[in-house]
């Protein structure tokens, strides 16, 4: 920032994206540094949003976060994409090199792996990981995730065809099947892995009924207060641990704090003042 310009300025577009947590994650970040910056929530539906992030770069803005469903999107507007990036075909976050440089990266699998294996103490090295849905986000995370070499990664959807495009896709990565809900492996898994939108809805997948057991860990990438419906499904068949997403989520925003200040926040301070809400 320039004495008497006024704060960088950051935008998460998504739509919708009022449910956001995102200016207040970054807003605790700046702090630790003494940073002055702006950081704004824009609802730009699919068909303005090329327009409406040029326009945000061309208008003198520092950075954006983009969520769902412009994230496939990103990745085409930008000039050019990081190997994460490009293997995922999803931008996550914008980078302002230069006045006519965008770079998009995807922070999603590494803030998912750092709250696995530094804030839940998970070891994904030779696990069983099942996740359920084959969607954007599944596609943003699973190239970090079997760079931890699990035993076997298996992708559940509703659809299977999704699912099996995305494991022929990675299967040069790792150990990686596809199936239906209904067809999943029906043993207890290691970790498993809700991708899916069903627990906002209410509604867990349909799945068989020993895919949990005691030592089994499930994570929840939706997020809000209080328990989600994945989570109390989790625990009610036994499983040693529930989390939701509140830990992807900071740790994906301090990678994008990275890549925008050259500075990476602690994450705790900022997952404390969450529980707390």
């Amino acid at each position: 920032m320039s004495p008497g310009v006024g704060p960088d300025r950051y935008v998460l577009f998504g739509h919708p994206v009022s449910h956001s947590w995102s200016p207040f994650i970054h807003g605790l970040f700046a702090r630790q540094f003494d940073h002055l910056i702006d950081y704004k929530l824009r609802d730009v539906p699919p068909a303005e949003f090329r327009r409406a992030m040029l326009d945000f770069f061309m208008e003198g803005g520092a950075g954006a976060n983009v969520t769902l469903p412009h994230k496939p999107a990103a990745a085409e507007v930008v000039n050019e994409l990081s190997a994460r990036a490009e293997r995922a075909q999803a931008v996550n976050t914008i980078i302002r090199r230069s006045a006519t440089v965008l770079v998009g990266d995807n922070t999603d699998g590494v803030g998912l792996v750092t709250d696995l294996m530094r804030n839940q103490r998970i070891a994904i090295t030779g696990m069983r990981l099942l996740i359920l849905g084959a969607g954007g986000a599944v596609r943003g995370v699973l190239a970090p995730l079997l760079e931890q070499e699990p035993r076997q990664i298996c992708i559940a959807n509703r659809t299977p065809e999704r699912a099996l495009r995305l494991q022929q896709e990675f299967a040069d990565l790792g150990e990686v099947s596809a199936s239906g809900f209904a067809a999943v492996d029906d043993r207890p898994w290691d970790l498993v892995i809700n991708a899916t939108a069903a627990s906002l809805a209410g509604e867990v997948p349909a799945l068989p009924p020993r895919v949990v057991g005691t030592g089994t860990f499930c994570y929840d990438m939706a997020y809000g207060r209080g328990d989600t419906v994945f989570m109390r499904w989790a625990t009610a068949r036994g499983a040693t641990r529930a989390c939701k997403g509140w830990g992807m989520l900071v740790e994906q925003a301090a990678e994008s704090y990275l890549l925008w200040r050259g500075v990476r926040p602690e994450t705790r301070p900022v997952l404390d003042a969450l529980e707390r809400l």
